[in-house]
């Protein structure tokens, strides 16, 4: 090679592009009798050819440079069963770190939060409907008080006949709240469902379409779904029958990905009958209308009573605002933090959330992935997610409860299963695993409610029933897990959290957030 370089350059020898033995030259010439029009084509294909590779050239700079900011990055996966938290602790992230932009998407959150009180007074009219078609048995009525001692009833006891009839204490008229809607006279254990309930019930019925049209939008495989009575594939599982019925109990669904901010969007611009309102601004009025009735229903004795006799308790299950009904139903609501944290929209598929923090480690990018919680999904992820430096592993010590998709599985067994599956995965023997005990508050009522753990985790045996002694047993069990799974040595971080509680996990996710990024800057020898 170096012989060469040092040959002499002979003027003999033109450069290469104009020699007339160029083989490609015959090829790239014009045509000898090439007409001007002819030309001007040519040359402007020609210079559209060298436009497209040129942006592919910046296309490939721009991958090159992602793909460099992302090795970078840090990434975090959120990880557990369905309902477990993972989308509320998302949300936590956001409000915390990339305040700005949470605060952003404010209007496209209240659509969804004025859906999840729909569909819970939805559960609850059906219920309704089911009582008036086989009414349970009501249990005795109680010994009837005499006037003095009931002049001594607690708050919370059944409201005098004159109040209920528009006459407060002193003759003066009763709350606004007490006069909308007058439902049931009676005692709670006595109090039927009347035609009282069944007018009222029938006033709210239209509410429901205009949810089932705006679920529809946003999730546009429902429709086939339900017209040809087949399972929906990643909705719900394939075991499980796809019916009407089924889907309109189910929380708000869309797929996963930014797609149903922008149908609502869409929506909102798109202005539809006589008075030209959007299909959200219709929802919006016609719920704004309604709401003395929802709060009427919701506050009634008979229907409390209805659902005690049922067993059904609405303000456990997700997404519930029927407490909040007057303020999210009128015209002029703004969702507060608060309302956004607890807004339940259930995801379908792998989410992908990017954003650079705002505060403490200010400029940092992360990338945090929500799994979908659904028990089919979980062997086609893993593969994926060996790079990321940390697991959020949400574990709820549901230890009464179900799972949704499979009701003969254990919710908390399921999460332990789970875990040892992650512990002992060598694809992600570098990831720090970070184990939050969510619904902190859920297992204080249930123990409260006198739910023995010894009941349904016969190895609990006769500690105490208190919050105390059940966290320190889960805790060294996951922890054991942990410890002899792991294919190599690392840490382990266990935390209690109830993530609709946004200021204590604020808190908490400072930690963990600072313990990510210090293992993140050890692995790259940052540190």
């Amino acid at each position: 090679m170096a012989s060469l370089a040092r040959r002499p350059f002979h003027a003999n020898h033109a450069p290469y592009e104009d020699r007339q033995d160029d083989p490609l030259a015959k090829v790239l010439q014009p045509p000898p009798d090439e007409s001007p029009e002819q030309r001007a084509r040519r040359e402007q294909e020609a210079n559209e050819a060298h436009r497209v590779s040129l942006q592919i050239d910046e296309g490939i700079q721009e991958d090159r440079k992602a793909y460099e900011r992302r090795k970078k990055a840090v990434k975090v996966l959120l990880l557990g069963q369905a309902e477990s938290g993972k989308s509320t602790t998302l949300k936590n992230f956001q409000l915390a770190f990339t305040p700005a932009h949470f605060r952003n998407e404010r209007l496209a959150w209240r659509t969804i939060i004025q859906l999840n009180l729909i569909r819970s007074l939805k559960t609850l009219l059906e219920v309704m409907q089911e009582e008036m078609a086989h009414p349970t048995e009501a249990p005795p009525p109680p010994p009837v008080l005499s006037e003095k001692a009931r002049g001594k009833l607690p708050m919370g006891a059944p409201v005098p006949l004159s109040v209920v009839n528009g006459v407060g204490p002193a003759g003066k008229p009763p709350p606004a709240a007490t006069r909308s809607v007058r439902f049931s006279t009676q005692p709670a254990s006595q109090a039927p469902l009347t035609d009282v309930h069944r007018r009222a019930r029938m006033r709210l019925l239209p509410l429901l379409k205009l949810e089932s049209e705006l679920t529809l939008q946003l999730f546009p495989e429902l429709a086939a779904a339900i017209a040809q009575g087949q399972s929906l594939e990643g909705a719900v599982p394939a075991n499980v029958s796809f019916t009407p019925a089924l889907t309109a109990t189910k929380e708000v669904t869309v797929r996963a990905g930014n797609g149903w901010k922008d149908v609502l969007g869409k929506l909102q611009k798109e202005k539809k009958g006589k008075q030209g309102q959007s299909l959200i601004d219709e929802l919006s009025a016609v719920l704004d209308a309604s709401k003395e009735d929802i709060v009427g229903m919701w506050e009634d004795r008979a229907v409390k009573d209805m659902l005690r006799r049922r067993g059904i308790r609405l303000q456990d299950m997700p997404g519930f605002f029927l407490n909040d009904a007057m303020r999210v139903s009128a015209a002029v609501y703004e969702p507060t933090d608060d309302d956004i944290v607890r807004a339940r929209l259930r995801t379908l598929g792998v989410e992908e959330h990017r954003f650079t923090m705002e505060s403490g480690a200010s400029g940092s990018e992360w990338y945090i992935y929500d799994v979908g919680g659904n028990r089919g999904m979980r062997p086609h992820w893993i593969p994926y997610f060996d790079d990321v430096q940390a697991i959020i592993f949400l574990a709820p010590l549901a230890f009464n409860l179900m799972l949704e998709e499979d009701s003969k599985v254990n919710r908390l067994e399921d999460s332990i299963t789970l875990w040892r599956e992650i512990c002992g995965n060598a694809l992600l023997e570098r990831a720090t695993l970070i184990l939050f005990f969510n619904k902190m508050d859920i297992l204080q009522a249930t123990l409260a409610a006198g739910i023995r753990v010894q009941k349904f985790v016969p190895s609990y045996g006769d500690q105490p029933n208190d919050v105390v002694h059940v966290v320190k047993y889960f805790r060294e069990k996951f922890r054991g897990y942990h410890k002899r799974l792991s294919p190599q040595a690392r840490p382990f971080y266990c935390h209690e959290t109830s993530v609709i509680d946004t200021r204590a996990t604020a808190v908490i996710l400072v930690g963990v957030r600072e313990g990510i990024l210090r293992a993140h800057l050890q692995s790259v020898n940052v540190i």
